[in-house]
């Protein structure tokens, strides 16, 4: 999860009290304040950070620092604490530097970027990629905080927020805690393949580019998902299309955020699932537009180790992929008995593609 401070100093004093309890209720990381008094009454769960000197040196020290010789001081006094960050404010290319210089040497920094765009702060993110620290954007508002956690698909480690109210500080927890968790891929062994003839398939195309190992989890059951390949392997004839996954028939589940489902058909553009790599690491992408078209089909029914039975219906032609353990490319006219894919099991049922916990029996 994104890093988040909450800074008090903007704050209107009937609702600094309600700021300060949403922050602490959501578990965000930091408070900031120029007041040692306000934040001396803060519980250890949330980090003090001052702006201002700190002589006790039990809060996140905030400096403001405006040339090279203020952040040469700042990193010699700093010396071993953790507990140091500087704060840049970003107009031209010389603060552009000096940014780039904090975030490299010190634990915390705060940039404020001038500049609408997010290039400087790619920049800044791009300079400081390897180092230890930790670097927070100050965002005007939540639409703001939003784009700056995916700046260069990663975004900084924390976004500083002034909300206007306590409903601001929820709201925004409820963003960073977007972000996509892991899942836990298994290995599934192919049991048959069957040709049905026609039917109709899903294309599935997004507005990102896929990795080699990456696709979208699909499956006839809700007990567990294939996943299937992007095209972004070579095919004979044609391009590559890395923006697309041949998912599969129509009636199909597809894993998106938050542990739902929709069924193929419902896809469309400005819908999202879940691009999943073979290590089980997931990211949101946003669909273009889905595809639907008559096409011969056939079926793949695997197992899991413990006896899970998954099946996927798609497009009976070569060029249609899955994904085997280590990103291995199975082209699904070639797979037989006893061939290994990679997928997703799921322990709920589904209801218009909320996990529920009811009894019901695919095949």
């Amino acid at each position: 999860m994104t890093l988040a401070w909450i800074d008090l100093r903007t704050v209107a004093p009937q609702h600094v009290e309600g700021v300060v309890d949403a922050a602490i209720h959501a578990r965000l990381h930091g408070i900031v304040s120029d007041d040692p008094a306000v934040l001396a009454t803060l519980p250890p769960t949330i980090a003090s950070v001052l702006v201002g000197a700190d002589e006790g040196n039990t809060c996140i020290t905030t400096t403001v620092v405006a040339d090279q010789a203020e952040l040469d001081a700042l990193v010699l006094t700093a010396g071993d604490r953790e507990n140091v960050a500087a704060w840049v404010d970003v107009h031209d290319d010389r603060t552009l530097k000096l940014a780039c210089a904090a975030a490299v040497a010190l634990p915390y920094s705060v940039v404020r970027f001038t500049d609408p765009t997010k290039i400087p702060l790619e920049i800044v993110l791009a300079s400081a990629d390897r180092a230890p620290g930790k670097l927070f954007t100050v965002c005007g508002d939540l639409e703001e905080a939003s784009i700056v956690v995916d700046v260069l698909e990663r975004g900084s480690e924390g976004v500083l927020l002034a909300p206007k109210d306590a409903t601001e500080v929820f709201a925004l927890s409820r963003m960073l805690e977007t972000t996509s968790p892991k899942l836990e891929l298994a290995t599934l062994v192919v049991d048959r393949i069957e040709h049905h003839g026609l039917g109709d398939r899903v294309c599935v195309d997004t507005c990102t580019h896929f990795e080699e190992d990456e696709g979208i989890l699909v499956g006839s059951f809700s007990t567990g998902f294939l996943l299937s390949c992007s095209e972004t392997h070579p095919l004979p004839y044609m391009p590559t299309r890395p923006f697309r996954v041949n998912a599969g028939a129509l009636h199909s589940y597809v894993l998106g955020p938050d542990n739902r489902t929709n069924y193929l058909s419902e896809l469309r553009s400005g819908s999202t699932v879940l691009a999943v790599n073979s290590e089980g690491r997931t990211r949101r992408v946003v669909v273009g537009r889905s595809k639907l078209e008559s096409r011969p089909l056939l079926s793949i029914t695997a197992h899991s180790v413990d006896g899970v039975e998954i099946s996927l219906t798609v497009q009976d032609d070569w060029h249609v992929r899955l994904l085997g353990p280590g990103g291995k490319v199975r082209n699904v006219t070639e797979l037989q008995q006893g061939d290994e894919l990679l997928g997703y099991l799921a322990t709920d049922q589904r209801h218009v593609g909320i996990p529920i916990g009811e009894f019901c029996k695919e095949r």
